[in-house]
């Protein structure tokens, strides 16, 4: 068994693999094995892989199952005691894996962790995907240190702490590979989006710790595989939103969140539509109906979770927070209201 293996999910990703690639092996190759998991790419990405890397393991999955399942079918050929699921859109930097493995071996009671991530087109700003560490509030939206919504923070050190966090960012998530396979690793069924909350927040109800390590750093393109006004995306946040919610919150909890969360919806809806984003609305009826078609599915994963009233989530609705109160800066949110 290796200690570390960094496994890279790719699909069609070709332009990525040659641009960072090179990064990953430079900076990773004396602390963890590299690994590329395929998820049957039309392109040439694997004839690339094997003229110019044929000492680099491939692993071919059948078919594009997406994010989750792409990862799920790899990871179960891969033995190690961590697993460092990356982004082929990712440029790592010199010393980004020591230090996380180092914070995880501190402590047996951290299951996931991730690196500060930084956007590649503006380096000095944090990126969208993950920042310096997920949250959410009580109403299941994400945000992060250092992005709420669109308002992404200058990296001036103000989050240089490593610290505890309520989710890692699927594009550099650093987990024991042990946990990952007893807990059931990602949700196929999200295919993309929101997948890693869902699994930071189940190993929460079983009581273990999701961090943040603000001494490695990677930089993170972003939208590789959809940008971000596609009315797909929109689709699968949606509705995967609603799948983690219903999943994991308390069994008190349910009814209050999923009326507000109906109502709130809809004037994401309206928005679309006076904008003109009719795609988008479409989308976001289409991500309810999933949800409602999927209800007995997801009823009977509930039954297998631990539902317990976790850490660090924002006891306050970050939409208005952010919308109505004009709050832009992580810090400005009052920590008292952190659980």
């Amino acid at each position: 068994m290796t200690k570390t293996a960094v496994v890279i999910l790719n699909w069609n990703g070709k332009k990525f693999l040659e641009k960072f690639l090179p990064f990953v092996i430079n900076y990773s190759s004396e602390d963890a094995d590299v690994i590329i998991a395929d998820n049957a790419s039309s392109d040439d990405s694997l004839a690339f892989m094997q003229a110019t890397y044929p000492e680099i393991r491939i692993i071919k999955n059948n078919e594009n199952g997406g994010f989750s399942k792409g990862y799920n079918d790899a990871l179960a050929q891969v033995d190690a005691e961590y697993y460092v699921l990356l982004n082929s859109d990712i440029e790592v930097t010199e010393n980004w894996i020591k230090p996380v493995i180092n914070l995880m071996d501190s402590d047996a009671s951290i299951a996931v962790c991730q690196p500060k991530l930084r956007s590649y087109a503006e380096r000095e700003k944090f990126e969208y995907a993950g920042a310096a560490g997920g949250f959410i509030d009580k109403y299941g939206y994400p945000f992060c240190r250092g992005r709420l919504f669109q308002s992404l923070e200058t990296d001036n050190g103000q989050y240089n702490d490593s610290c505890e966090i309520f989710w890692a960012t699927g594009a550099a998530m650093f987990v024991r590979a042990e946990l990952y396979h007893k807990y059931g690793g990602l949700d196929n069924d999200f295919f993309a989006h929101m997948e890693e909350i869902d699994f930071c927040w189940r190993l929460k109800n079983e009581g273990f710790k999701i961090m943040y390590c603000a001494d490695s750093v990677v930089f993170h393109v972003g939208g590789g595989t959809l940008p971000k006004n596609n009315s797909r995306k929109t689709y699968l946040n949606f509705r995967n939103n609603f799948y983690l919610l219903f999943k994991n919150l308390p069994s008190n909890q349910l009814l209050k969140v999923f009326i507000i969360r109906l109502f709130m919806d809809g004037i994401a809806a309206i928005k679309f539509m006076s904008e003109g984003g009719f795609k988008d609305l479409w989308a976001v009826l289409r991500a309810h109906l999933s949800f409602y078609a999927a209800m007995n599915k997801n009823l009977n994963k509930r039954k297998h979770i631990s539902h317990k009233a976790v850490s660090k989530i924002y006891n306050n609705n970050i939409v208005w927070d952010y919308y109505a109160r004009r709050k832009r800066l992580f810090t400005e949110l009052k920590s008292k209201k952190f659980s």
